[in-house]
This record gives C-alpha cells, sequence and structure tokens, in this order.
C-alpha cells in the first residue's frame, strides 16, 4: 500500500488508517452500550474547571 502524506491522513500506511478505524469504531460502540447513566454536561465541565483551576495556582 502506498505512504499517506500528511495532507491525507496522520497515518503513514493505509494499514494504520484502517486499524485505528476499527479500534475506534469498537470504542464508539463500548460506549453507545454503556448502561451506566450519562454524566450531566454541566457536571463535567466544573470536574474540568476544578482540575484546571487547580492546575493554574501557582505552588508555595
Amino acid at each position: 500500500m502506498p505512504a499517506l502524506t500528511p495532507i491525507e491522513s496522520e497515518f503513514a500506511t493505509t494499514e494504520e488508517a484502517e486499524a485505528y478505524d476499527v479500534w475506534f469504531r469498537a470504542k464508539v460502540r463500548e460506549a453507545l452500550e454503556d448502561p451506566r447513566p450519562g454524566i450531566p454536561h454541566e457536571q463535567v465541565m466544573a470536574e474540568m474547571q476544578a482540575i484546571i483551576d487547580g492546575k493554574a495556582k501557582p505552588e508555595a
């Protein structure tokens, strides 16, 4: 298979791109089939903001 250019793909070969596609689709399928309840967007954003704020504070 010919090498892919960076303009066309982030992968060096078609095989790498195809393997990633298989992996990615499996992860999406797994997430869609997960029976656990979802987490509200606002809760996730608040948790992430707390992490960011904690990293932004200079150490004493």
